[in-house]
């Protein structure tokens, strides 16, 4: 039966993360004691006032067939919150809800690209750009995020790889998996090459919420951004939501009517009770939100510090997200390599660089959504399995 999938099965790449946890889950059955830090989830649980909301909603019956763009009162409150945080109003029309930030991706380049289109995209970054736009048929042209650069966009150079053929911009700030984030002045200097160009812009804003040091910004925010963009966000990282799967895309209601019809072909829509503890979790109580915000700051702090006091690591503060990106190229080894030595000699999870695209080379990539505990047994057990390497 392989023998008769489409060619376009081939195009289709997949998430390492998962990869790597399956290993881990392995070695974990086996008997072996393994830190979790490959994972880009909180460790936190889901607000027990957004349980309450999804558990009251079940007993209330929700559990119908929705509108494949969400219901009304879903897409008026996220509206609200785009609107208020962005600096414009929304309306419910222009939001589709979605099983998660995931299909927002593949519904806009499904939508948008057709073969032989280009899609500028952040290298490192999260896998599925760079495999959705092969699926579709486009061609993907990454714009290396360098360290030097606080793995932001160079606009320069991403001027001089926008072509003719150029049909979309992916931005991703605050950026997995890196945790760099986009400056205003970043974002208005985009702004103003795309002005008067017709490329459409995916921005994928689900770390929103988690940044520390500076603010994130929209580029939906500035000038004539609005009309060519789509935000990707979502529940799974501010409310840690990831199983529940909701997230959600904001758009120009014109072409909100063609993504709800790919959500009708594919999903159909989302579970009512999902919807209403996602809308509880936007209205309720900010605090626990903010409390959890200021734990990553600390586990941050604590991780980047102790990273570089390992010697062979290099690792820059993250602005944002829950990652961070050391530099580990002194070692003269893959990333891959790296992560798997690490994992079955240290007992400690984590992705290499490689893992988000080629200029993620001589990098790995950590997740601190862990406790603060937990951190400091694998910053002990990274720093003595590395001692035994030889650096260039």
């Amino acid at each position: 039966m392989l023998t008769l999938l489409a060619d376009r099965m081939k195009e289709l790449g997949t998430e390492t993360a998962f990869e790597m946890l399956a290993k881990a889950k392995k070695l974990e059955a086996e008997g072996k004691e393994i830190i979790h830090l490959e994972i880009g989830e909180p460790d936190f649980p889901t607000p027990s006032n957004v349980i309450e909301q999804g558990c009251k909603s079940l007993r209330a019956g929700l559990t119908k067939y929705t509108p494949s763009a969400g219901l009304l009162e879903t897409r008026q409150v996220i509206a609200d919150y785009i609107g208020r945080t962005r600096g414009y109003t929304v309306n419910p029309d222009e939001v589709v809800v979605t099983a998660g930030g995931k299909p927002i991706i593949f519904y806009t380049i499904l939508a948008f690209i057709n073969p032989g289109d280009e899609v500028i995209y952040p290298n490192p970054g999260f896998p599925i750009y760079e495999s959705v736009i092969n699926f579709a048929g486009g061609i993907p042209v990454p714009i290396p995020l360098r360290e030097e650069n606080h793995f932001r966009m160079d606009i320069d150079e991403l001027k001089s790889l926008i072509s003719d053929k150029t049909k979309m911009l992916i931005i991703n700030s605050p950026q997995n998996p890196t945790g760099g984030v986009l400056t205003k002045e970043d974002l208005q200097s985009i702004a103003e090459l795309l002005a008067d160009r017709d490329i459409v812009i995916l921005s994928d804003e689900i770390y929103d919420n988690i940044v520390y040091d500076q603010d994130a910004y929209s580029i939906t925010s500035f000038p004539g951004m609005r009309e060519k963009t789509i935000i990707l966000n979502g529940f799974s990282k501010t409310y840690a939501m990831t199983g529940w799967r909701i997230g959600y895309g904001v758009m120009p209601k014109e072409i909100a009517v063609h993504i709800a019809k790919l959500v009708t072909n594919s999903t159909s829509c989302l579970a009512g009770f999902t919807q209403m503890a996602a809308i509880e979790a936007l209205t309720g109580d900010q605090g626990e939100v903010k409390r959890r915000v200021e734990q990553f700051r600390i586990r941050r702090d604590r991780i980047v510090e102790g990273l570089n006091e390992i010697p062979g690591i290099k690792c820059l503060k993250p602005a944002g997200t829950f990652y961070v990106f050391p530099n580990v190229k002194q070692f003269g080894m893959s990333s891959s390599k790296i992560a798997d030595y690490l994992l079955y000699e240290a007992g400690v999870a984590t992705l290499g660089g490689n893992s988000f695209g080629i200029y993620g080379e001589g990098y790995l990539r950590l997740s601190y959504a862990n406790s603060l505990d937990n951190i400091e047994i694998a910053l002990e057990r990274i720093k003595k399995a590395l001692n035994k390497l030889k650096r260039l």
